[in-house]
């Protein structure tokens, strides 16, 4: 029996759906081709009229997820600048919801393990999407002293995708709520505070002060010799 294009599109969408899901609740290795296809409602011996290894249903994934995160994730913040705008990025992101959703929101903490060892070709997919986030976004985000738009976008993104599989990997709730707001709080973190007292030049932390040697006293001037009479 052949099929027509739109049914085997729709196929492949179903495969794509049901992967992504076993994805973000299994990682890598707990998405096998079988479960894959046994969770899309399809025989294992389709799989392979639509990927030519589990590597590529990855990578394919992986492009879909990040196109369309990314669209849910920049939603509605075009005319928010700079800390406004990392403020509701990091808020949208790093959430309890998120957190304690795991099988229906990102599927980054579940695979960034698994990236680090995946393909050339997987990796490629993903930093593409994440090249393509980061240009979406950079333009909302001013040149800062010492980090450039991109610097800045690059380091949100690294900054989410960690706190929040650092948040899912602790068993105390309590915790994985504090990572989430002190990464929330170090995205917008201003100026190092001065101490009471301090005047307007650099902030000196105290470890990167000089210790003071007992031998490196400054010895005492000698006396000016006085000059003879005959002078």
């Amino acid at each position: 029996m052949r099929y027509t294009a739109e049914h085997k599109q729709a196929t492949h969408a179903r495969i794509l759906a049901a992967a992504e899901k076993l994805f973000r609740a299994e990682g890598f290795s707990g998405a096998s081709v079988e479960r894959v296809m046994r969770a899309a409602g399809l025989t294992v011996g389709g799989f392979y009229a639509h990927f030519t290894s589990k590597e590529a249903l990855l990578a394919e994934s992986l492009r879909a997820f990040m196109q369309e995160r990314q669209m849910r994730w920049l939603a509605g913040m075009e005319g928010l600048r700079g800390p406004a705008f990392l403020d509701h990025f990091a808020r949208r992101y790093l959430s309890l919801y998120n957190r304690d959703t795991g099988q229906t929101s990102c599927m980054m903490p579940s695979l960034l393990s698994d990236l680090t060892r995946a393909p050339p070709e997987v990796q490629a997919s993903f930093s593409q999407g994440l090249e393509e986030l980061v240009r979406a976004a950079q333009g909302q985000l001013p040149a800062r002293e010492g980090a450039t738009p991109r610097q800045q976008m690059l380091a949100t993104v690294a900054l989410c995708f960690g706190a929040m599989t650092l948040a899912r990997a602790t068993g105390s709730q309590a915790v994985s709520a504090e990572i989430l707001d002190a990464a929330r709080a170090l995205l917008l973190a201003g100026a190092p505070v001065r101490e009471a007292g301090e005047g307007s030049g650099p902030v000196v932390r105290d470890e990167d002060r000089s210790p003071k040697r007992a031998d490196a006293t400054v010895p005492p001037s000698r006396p000016a010799r006085k000059k003879s009479a005959r002078g």
